[in-house]
């Protein structure tokens, strides 16, 4: 995958707001019982395109950040969806930070990778439609050693504390999906962020990626503009 990163979507003094604006009956992120999921054959492997590769550029904590033309299809996906960016939610300092909990687990990291529709230019129109976006969603979870495919991304967040400031890395070949991408949750919800429009199909895979508690810890060194701790990035768990 795309080695990039952005920072995060969500202040936490901004869920008084945002939970009045967003209300609906098919909000994200929610909390997946195992045991009420149900097997669907239609759920074959996703087909992934231009989604090993290095990287080089620039990482930016803006809050979004813009893949090269990667797209995913099949697993039961109508069409095929290209990506338009990706960002990152987490807790504070390797606690609690997923948007999505598994049978009430909280992990301490999540990745979304936002797609829309390959025939759309752009997302405000994709999201008129009721399957225009289709987010990918994985979970990280503390290691007792480091990922060493993730050290270019920890070391260049010193440089990124401060939002908006960019960062060169340099020859990074680092995957962002588990090993396995067979094992996933499907289901209709909405974006995760203001308006929380419910144009989404979930894909939320089973298999966490690995960081240390080291790695992890990382991420709460970001600041936002007004100096302050960029932490606890996540909508709670929606009915």
């Amino acid at each position: 995958m795309l080695l990039t990163h952005s920072g995060s979507l969500w202040a936490p003094n901004k869920w008084n707001h945002a939970n009045s604006a967003c209300g609906g009956r098919s909000q994200s992120p929610i909390n997946i019982v195992t045991r009420k999921t149900l097997p669907d054959e239609r759920l074959t492997p996703l087909k992934f395109s231009n989604y090993q590769q290095s990287f080089s550029g620039s990482i930016k904590n803006n809050g979004h950040s813009v893949p090269h033309l990667s797209t995913v299809s099949g697993g039961g996906l109508p069409t095929t969806y290209k990506a338009v960016q990706f960002h990152l939610h987490w807790g504070n300092n390797g606690g609690p930070g997923s948007e999505h909990t598994i049978d009430g687990e909280q992990y301490p990291m999540e990745l979304h990778i936002v797609h829309m529709k390959h025939h759309y230019t752009d997302l405000t129109t994709a999201l008129s439609d009721p399957e225009g976006v289709a987010v990918l969603g994985f979970f990280y979870e503390k290691s007792n050693s480091a990922n060493r495919k993730y050290e270019p991304i920890i070391s260049s967040l010193q440089h990124i504390k401060i939002q908006l400031i960019c960062a060169f890395v340099s020859d990074a070949n680092t995957s962002l999906s588990p090993l396995s991408l067979a094992h996933y949750y499907r289901y209709k919800g909405s974006l995760t962020t203001p308006g929380c429009t419910e144009s989404v199909v979930w894909t939320v895979f089973e298999n966490p990626i690995p960081l240390s508690s080291e790695q992890l810890r990382a991420f709460s060194d970001l600041k936002f503009q007004d100096g302050k701790p960029m932490v606890d990035s996540f909508r709670p768990v929606q009915p």
